[in-house]
């Protein structure tokens, strides 16, 4: 196996058996705590999350894109990820006492001042990660985040049994971040600085200073529900709101997140090559194609039987979360379409549109919010339907303009998806009267393997794109198995 293979298979164990874990990790713990347990943790996250996307401020991304490091690099490197994380540690830990007063949660405050700690600790391995990427070396990230993992998991639900409520959530976290900074020093590459220095920081600096505010206004946009919710519905409702949008984040995890790292470089490609009619366009209408092909149907099964699944998983006192994720479904279904438009805009060097688009759909989302949150947490839901909605016709108008991306286009590239979406229907819309008569379990299995039989028949009835892709997957795998035999 070269080392390209090699990193590929590390790469992609790395992400499944963090995924893996995670789930372990939170049906575990939605048995042993409750919503409104939760739910005081989850607004502490949140409220972090945005340190959370400054924290790095481009020097991982610096490291990896920067064509020649020296040690001058390397040390102011590592000076500006020890600024950054220390403001940001001294700020979360001022905002403290003023953010659970805001939110009228005295238990905030411990929560934010545990969390702080985290940036402390950033710097010692904010330089590994990167450099480790930078070097392919996958085997060693995996055994970082793995360590990570399992002891989140590990001490997250030995404190939930001792008792400690919302507070082993907190410690989990913590652990996790020792774990993973130990695992760091043991596979460190040797070449970089203990010390900083202040020379060469201004470049980082600028560089970081764009690469961070896209991604500081993206997440805003995202976050902005649940600090919506926190301070005008309450925190129980933060909390099933959170489990909601963990099991719409699934698809995202386990597919749209192995996707990206492929089409960005490929949109690249086809747009520096004026030969191909199109650029990247083509690239991206068969991308959406098979991205559709996967999550209609995803979508399609998790808004029928959200009921099952989230007994099954979390338990029953986590019951009102799915009606929550019934409605926004619909919402990431659609989303789905554009998933890939931000690599495909990016590729083009269409990054102040993509600026431009994130800030303008930030503000729509955070408007339609405010506006629903008064009316409970159903409304928020449907908020979310229509702040999706709003984005997406913004990323369609950006395509179209930038792309010159017509409607019909895009109906054609999809058409099959919508076709196959329907064929995967009848199992899981049948289910939907069936399930309260059966057990939750058998519900699913039913549903899914119902589902399932339904997708590969239409796939190839269809002739459908993804056909082709998993008839080329069986090719390969097949002629490995065959070419290993043989040996």
């Amino acid at each position: 196996m070269n080392a390209t293979r090699h990193s590929f298979l590390f790469s992609f164990a790395e992400k499944y058996t963090v995924l893996l874990l995670g789930m372990a990790a939170t049906m575990v713990l939605s048995r042993l705590l409750t919503p409104a347990e939760v739910g005081v943790y989850s607004l502490g996250a949140v409220l972090v999350a945005l340190a959370q996307v400054v924290r790095d401020f481009g020097v991982g991304q610096y490291l990896i894109q920067e064509k020649t490091l020296d040690m001058h690099k390397l040390r102011a490197a590592l000076a500006t990820s020890l600024i950054v994380a220390w403001l940001l540690a001294a700020l979360v830990l001022a905002a403290s006492a003023p953010l659970a007063h805001f939110y009228e949660e005295p238990r905030l405050k411990l929560v934010l001042q545990l969390l702080s700690i985290n940036f402390l600790l950033i710097p010692f391995s904010a330089l590994t990660l990167p450099m480790l990427r930078r070097q392919l070396r996958f085997r060693a990230i995996y055994a970082i985040n793995a360590a990570n993992s399992v002891t989140n998991l590990l001490v997250g639900v030995s404190l939930a049994l001792l008792g400690c409520s919302y507070m082993s959530l907190v410690g989990a976290v913590l652990a996790g971040s020792l774990a993973s900074l130990l695992t760091s020093l043991l596979v460190r590459p040797r070449e970089l600085p203990w010390l900083p220095s202040r020379r060469g920081m201004k470049a980082i600096v600028t560089f970081g200073a764009y690469s961070t505010g896209g991604g500081l206004i993206d997440e805003a946009g995202l976050v902005a529900p649940d600090l919506i919710i926190g301070k005008l519905i309450d925190i129980e409702s933060l909390a099933l709101f959170g489990k909601a949008q963990s099991m719409l984040g699934i698809f995202n995890q386990a597919i749209t997140s192995a996707i990206s790292p492929v089409v960005f470089p490929l949109f690249a490609l086809r747009n520096r090559d004026n030969r191909e009619e199109g650029g990247a366009v083509p690239v991206y209408l068969r991308t959406i194609s098979c991205m559709t092909a996967l999550s209609w149907p995803f979508f399609l099964f998790l808004a029928c039987m959200a009921l099952p699944l989230v007994k099954v998983l979390y338990g029953e006192q986590w019951s009102a979360s799915a009606p929550l994720i019934s409605i926004m479904c619909l919402s990431s279904a659609v989303l789905s379409m554009f998933s890939m438009a931000r690599y495909l805009f990016v590729a083009t060097g269409q990054m102040r549109a993509q600026a431009r688009l994130d800030a303008w759909a930030g503000l729509l989302r955070v408007a339609v919010l405010l506006g629903a949150a008064p009316f409970g947490l159903l409304a928020v839901a449907w908020g979310v339907v229509a702040s999706t909605l709003l984005r997406s016709w913004l990323i369609y108008g950006c395509l179209r303009r930038l792309s010159g991306l017509e409607w019909r286009v895009l109906f054609q590239a999809l058409r099959k998806s919508l076709v196959l979406c329907v064929l995967t229907a009848p199992p899981p819309l049948c289910m939907l009267v069936w399930h309260p008569h059966v057990t939750p379990l058998l519900a699913l299995s039913v549903t899914a393997l119902s589902m399932l039989a339904c997708w590969m028949a239409g796939i190839f009835l269809l002739k459908h794109d993804i056909a082709t892709e998993f008839l080329l997957l069986l090719r390969k795998l097949s002629g490995r198995v065959f070419a290993s035999n043989s040996h």
